[in-house]
């Protein structure tokens, strides 16, 4: 068993040699530690926002700013509305940021190992976000003694599989699930954490020739190529770990198919912490509750919990419906705050898209409640293979009407989407999770869904259904819904950067004709041209009714 090393006391241990990062060992570390701490300690103010993209040089500035007294705030990514929004909370900016926000920076070799003190696991706090399934970042607080409980959890859980193995992920420290599985405990238990890879090629490569574990997300999960060679991690892969959201049992299936190792699903929230795990092993597993966590279902068949992992020690009710299983563990039967009301009958969203995950032609899907003068349920679907021939051959109109017999056994008319929308996949944000406010968008899209017929190098082509909730149909003909020319004009730009990697500016239109107009309904076959010599766009727009539109649009520096 790897050295154990308590979190509060982390930054003061010396062990020779003891990895931290394959360019870093533990005393190299310790002085980046000391260096942060300088830094953090000669900065003024008590809340500063961290971000870094290195996992060893992040956790050295964390545990540099904790020494200083500082309390870290971690955006999720470091894009420009969430750094503005953050401004007004902290002090200061840390780490790999836009010089604009003159983020504070450590010198090499400014501190002194030897003036850090052991920490307190009650003062040393870090603020996290939600994901904001439902609306803006909710704001987390943890303090280390939280944080060093719950690695204590997974090392008791988990240790001794992951035992002498590198750290691979595709997640970001930025979040708990990261932070924990790639920063924290890989740190109190002696295990190297390789560089963040965002291809799967990239980390099968990585991950070939030593033992490894895998820390992921459903979305990357749900996305493994066949076709890459993934035995060369038969024997040495000891351990992949999925969480922030569910993982499919298909996609579960083929990790332990293609990767050779059973997926360990971790269960939990940033509130809480993590609650449980399963390994499937065995066709739907059951949960069961990490080391020290306490669960029963209440009177409403909702799950509660009791963990160290919790600010306070008291009873925290969950919005997940379980029940309890007799040979031990738990069963999660959806969320209840997923019950909804659709002129006055209830409805289980998850239950919609359980029924709908049994139908062949969808592969993924997302039911929702659609706000307006009445509310009504829309779905998200993304088609398997299947699903995109019915649709080529029959249509929207005539899939829609599938996947609603199919659920007409069990749903009326009333409680059964009314809207559809069809992508290739889910929307995801940062963190790999769905959010409600981009599945929302895709019913007011700015964009249409394409549905690309060819794609090569300087030629492509694309099918369009101009659905009346399109955005560019909103207010400009009150008489008559009109697409009109800008929009028309704008799609050709938006789909010719999609299909040719564009990265010139618009330069100017040099020929523009608009012939008939086009309406609600319409399915329009767009035809894209590319010289990449002339840095020119032409593009064409035709229906069954003739043409519609035609143009060239110019690139480049004026």
């Amino acid at each position: 068993m790897a050295e154990w090393i308590a979190l509060d006391r982390l930054a003061l241990a010396d062990v020779s040699g003891r990895p931290v990062s394959p360019v870093l060992d533990h005393i190299a570390w310790r002085q980046r530690v000391a260096d942060w701490y300088a830094a953090f300690a000669a900065a003024e103010g008590e809340d500063w926002a961290l971000y870094l993209a290195d996992e060893a040089e992040f956790s050295a500035a964390l545990f540099g700013a904790w020494h200083a007294g500082k309390r870290v705030y971690l955006p999720g990514d470091d894009l420009p509305g969430t750094l503005e929004r953050l401004a007004a909370r902290v002090h200061g900016f840390a780490g790999d940021l836009p010089a604009t926000l003159r983020p504070l920076r450590a010198a090499p070799g400014n501190g002194h190992p030897a003036a850090l003190n052991a920490l307190d696991e009650d003062a040393a706090q870090v603020v996290m976000f939600t994901s904001g399934s439902t609306g803006e970042p909710a704001a987390i607080a943890k303090c280390l003694r939280q944080l060093a409980r719950e690695v204590e959890a997974l090392q008791a859980a988990f240790g001794e599989l992951a035992e002498g193995a590198r750290v691979h992920g595709t997640v970001s420290h930025q979040h708990i699930y990261g932070l924990l599985f790639r920063v924290l405990w890989p740190l109190a238990a002696g295990r190297t954490t390789m560089p963040r890879a965002f291809f799967h090629e990239d980390m099968v490569a990585a991950m070939a020739g030593h033992d490894a574990v895998l820390v992921a997300t459903p979305a990357h999960l749900k996305r493994i190529p066949e076709q890459l060679d993934w035995a060369v991690l038969q024997g040495r892969l000891r351990a992949v770990f999925s969480s922030g959201g569910p993982l499919p049992a298909e996609s579960a299936h083929d990790v332990r198919q293609r990767l050779g190792v059973a997926p360990t699903e971790v269960f939990g929230s940033s509130e809480t912490g993590g609650i449980a795990w399963r390994r499937w092993e065995v066709e739907a597993p059951h949960w069961t509750p990490l080391p020290n966590v306490q669960w029963r279902i209440d009177d409403a068949g909702q799950l509660e919990v009791n963990s160290p992992h919790l600010a306070q020690p008291h009873w925290w009710r969950s919005e997940d419906r379980a029940e309890a299983l007799a040979g031990g563990g738990f069963r999660l039967l959806g969320r209840a705050d997923r019950i909804v009301k659709i002129e006055e009958r209830r409805v289980s969203l998850d239950a919609l898209q359980q029924q709908l995950a049994r139908y062949p032609g969808v592969a993924d899907s997302r039911v929702l409640v659609l706000a307006g003068a009445r509310s009504v349920l829309g779905a998200v679907v993304v088609p398997s293979a299947e699903g995109w021939q019915v649709l080529r051959e029959h249509g929207r109109r005539e899939f829609s009407r599938r996947l609603s017999a199919h659920l007409a056994d069990s749903h009326d008319a009333v409680t059964r989407p009314r809207r559809w929308r069809f992508v290739e996949a889910l929307p995801l944000n940062a963190q790999g999770k769905v959010t409600e406010p981009a599945l929302v968008t895709l019913f007011r899209p700015v964009y249409p869904q394409p549905q690309w017929q060819l794609r090569a190098a300087e030629a492509a082509e694309l099918d369009i259904l101009l659905d009346a909730n399109l955005a560019a149909f909103d207010g400009h003909f009150p008489q008559a819904a009109i697409l009109p020319g800008v929009a028309q004009l704008d799609w050709a730009i938006h789909f010719g950067r999609e299909a040719f990697a564009i990265d010139a500016p618009f330069q100017r239109m040099d020929i523009l004709k608009f012939q008939r107009v086009l309406r609600p309904g319409d399915n329009v076959r767009m035809s894209l041209q590319w010289n990449a010599t002339q840095q020119t766009l032409a593009f064409r727009l035709v229906s069954g009714h003739g043409p519609h539109a035609s143009g060239k649009v110019v690139f480049g520096d004026a």
